[in-house]
């Protein structure tokens, strides 16, 4: 609440709602560290999990700080104030952005409260493996596809043109791919602890990524936007990778 309200009133005088992108992988570092201090013993998974966050959450905010910094507000939130009116957008926005967000990553954020606060034994379990290994691979995907993407947008001779190699040879969203399944080990560390209910926090965060503010919305610009869109759909996996179709 602290984080989004002054968020707000930031956004208010920059007139630019979009800032609380760049601080989406802040919000979950502070969730991991408030169960961190607040949650009693220590462990090998304890420390692993809130170490993974500030990893994952340092490097999307840095990424889409750079990326935002000294950009205009982002076309979404242009949309949302020509609709709403500018002359009450400032005090709306607060619900509809950054309130909404703020308990969204908060009840995403329920597998890493598990996964610190029950602890039947300090040493790891192999499904521990298994949520390290899909944190892993997850991590390089959204890592790498969102810096090969800002290596193509660089060079000036790419404008207009669409990337296909790399990891967005295998899907269209390695980014979006990734970070599903960085969720998914954060998951999978709250079902090593024999919590399950949390899983619904990877759950929503997948469907959140899929049907409403990722896959689904961006799929809408390009196709429109980018003349041989329509063209990489049909050869290439719009989320989980696989090898380009003929």
């Amino acid at each position: 609440m602290v984080l989004m309200t002054t968020l707000w009133i930031v956004s208010i005088f920059l007139k630019n709602v979009s800032i609380i992108d760049s601080f989406w992988g802040i919000a979950f570092i502070l969730a991991a560290i408030s169960y961190y201090l607040t949650t009693e013993g220590h462990g090998t998974r304890k420390e692993l999990v809130v170490g993974l966050v500030i990893i994952w959450g340092l490097r999307l905010s840095i990424y889409l700080g750079i990326r935002n910094w000294n950009k205009p507000e982002d076309y979404r939130y242009q949309e949302f104030r020509k609709k709403y009116g500018a002359s009450r957008y400032w005090w709306f926005s607060f619900f509809q952005v950054f309130l909404l967000q703020g308990i969204l990553s908060w009840l995403i954020s329920i597998p890493l409260l598990a996964a610190m606060f029950y602890m039947p034994s300090s040493s790891l379990y192999y499904i521990d493996y298994i949520a390290l290994i899909l944190w892993s691979i997850g991590f390089i995907f959204e890592a790498g596809g969102d810096y090969q993407l800002m290596k193509f947008k660089k060079d000036v001779t790419n404008k207009g043109k669409l990337l296909q190699a790399g990891f967005w040879k295998y899907t269209r969203h390695p980014n979006y791919f990734g970070d599903a399944m960085v969720w998914w080990g954060f998951g999978l560390f709250s079902i090593a602890v024999g919590s399950y209910l949390p899983i619904l926090g990877s759950v929503l965060m997948t469907w959140l990524i899929i049907k409403i503010s990722g896959v689904a919305m961006l799929e809408k610009t390009l196709k429109n936007s980018k003349p041989h869109y329509k063209e990489y759909i049909r050869r290439t996996n719009a989320f989980f990778p696989w090898f380009p179709k003929k």
